[in-house]
């Protein structure tokens, strides 16, 4: 009897184990710095459906690569550039066969809101003297892809020289949105969606695609990602529901 008294005892506390196991499930993403509020969105569109904690890491994609690349554990990484999923495919730290190119986007020249400058980007445009004594937000084109945009798009115009020496340098694209909205920076280079996400900040104008490398935002698990809870994220961003996430914060969808 005590026996039997002992397996039930065993038993109920193996079932009141179950749901605590489910509920620790968990998948990281790590993410470029411009999806977060949208990927927010999104992770808690898929904790709903699931059950499954999202736990992400938002920074300029270049140093989430390289967390990556010194073993970090992230399951799923979603960049604002092809080069940096390069990056981690050509030391064989992603799964290769499950890269998606999910999102587009579009490169703005901001302002504050209460400025109010008319200025339209056009080859040869006065982005210099638009700055006054001023400076211009950018993310760290030598390393961040919004930056290296923003540089790309400069030199199509052929003003990159005027403003080359003129940068306050960011972290990452958000870091260069918030240098505008406080006013530290008369003029940023964001993505349209960081501009969306910030009501300090107005757009002046849209640089055309043209000027700059197609902007695209590819996801992938990496070589640690190999969990069920991680493919099926990586499979439900790229599902309706998180397209039209998306979409509400103002990124291009891709087919």
């Amino acid at each position: 009897m005590n026996h039997f008294r002992s397996l039930l005892a065993a038993l109920a506390i193996l079932s009141m184990s179950l749901p605590t196991f489910a509920a620790d499930r968990s998948v990281t993403v790590y993410a470029a710095a411009s999806l977060t509020n949208a990927l927010q969105d999104v992770g808690k569109g898929f904790e709903t459906q699931t059950g499954v904690k999202v736990k992400f890491s938002f920074a300029a994609s270049s140093l989430l690569a390289r967390q990556i690349e010194a073993g970090a554990e992230a399951d799923v990484f979603f960049s604002a550039d092809s080069d940096w999923m390069n990056y981690l495919a050509d030391r064989s730290l992603i799964q290769t066969a499950t890269r998606k190119d999910i999102l587009s986007n579009r490169l703005v020249l901001i302002a504050e809101k209460a400025n109010p400058l008319a200025l339209r980007i056009a080859p040869g445009f006065p982005l210099a003297a638009a700055l006054g004594d001023g400076r211009i937000a950018v993310a760290d084109p030598d390393s961040v892809p919004a930056g290296r945009y923003a540089r790309s798009a400069l030199t199509s115009l052929g003003v990159w020289g005027s403003v080359a020496e003129r940068l306050v340098r960011a972290e990452n694209v958000r870091v260069a949105l918030t240098y505008v909205a406080r006013g530290e920076a008369p003029l940023g280079i964001v993505y349209e969606t960081d501009a969306k996400a910030e009501p300090l900040v107005r757009v002046v104008d849209v640089f055309p695609k043209d000027t700059h490398q197609p902007i695209v935002y590819p996801a992938a698990l990496t070589r640690a990602g190999t969990s069920s809870e991680a493919k099926a994220f990586l499979s439900f961003v790229s599902g309706d529901a998180a397209s039209a996430s998306f979409m509400k914060h103002g990124f291009i969808v891709l087919p």
